[in-house]
């Protein structure tokens, strides 16, 4: 693992993207009680109790080189509101997904999930040289599939039945992907849709 890759803080007009490590334990644990996220079940989202765990994982995947995990914070309240990753990462095909992405739900709805994808693309296209940048979700997660699509992702493809959930259903997952030629128009995309939100703001 990089040394530079792993103490990188992305840093937006909203937001900041910073490393994740066990010292954000309490204020996701927080975070992820707003709306108590856990209980949407076709979401992978973790209770306040398994929070330590749930870093724990992403830790051992970015020791693996598997991974880069994040902290959302607000630059304006100075709050953790969630947390986004670098996944799967396939550095000999310079490919990987982003995922394991949720908000507190008094920051959904804004333009922190827009400026979290400007800076996580920016940064793997851009730094980490990578050619595809893949999402994931669940068939049913109507929210998420839509705003994966208007990121600007292309529709690849269902994996059916491709998951067990911890309530025993079974899950369809949706896979999207955005390739390096057209990220520089799904950036511009991006920053309009946040000057937008600037607008309406004023």
């Amino acid at each position: 693992m990089n040394v530079e890759l792993k103490e990188a803080n992305l840093v937006g007009e909203h937001i900041v993207l910073e490393p994740l490590t066990m010292d954000h334990q309490a204020a996701l644990s927080i975070a992820v009680a707003d709306g108590n996220l856990w209980e949407l079940w076709y979401t992978k989202v973790p209770h306040p109790d398994d929070m330590k765990a749930y870093i724990t994982s992403a830790l051992e995947a970015e020791a693996r080189g598997e991974a880069l995990a994040f902290a959302v914070r607000c630059r304006h309240s100075g709050a953790v509101i969630g947390c986004t990753r670098i996944c799967s990462w396939e550095q000999q095909h310079r490919r990987l997904e982003v995922g394991y992405t949720w908000y507190a739900k008094s920051a959904q709805r804004t333009a922190v999930n827009t400026e979290a994808k400007l800076l996580i693309l920016s940064y793997a296209f851009e730094t980490l040289d990578v050619m595809a940048v893949e999402f994931r979700t669940h068939i049913q997660n109507q929210a998420s599939r839509q705003a994966i699509c208007r990121i600007g992702a292309t529709q690849d493809g269902i994996l059916r039945n491709h998951q067990i959930l911890n309530n025993g259903t079974i899950r369809d997952t949706v896979i999207y992907s955005i390739i390096d030629s057209e990220w520089p128009d799904v950036k511009q995309g991006l920053k309009d849709k946040l000057l937008s939100y600037q607008e309406s703001s004023q």
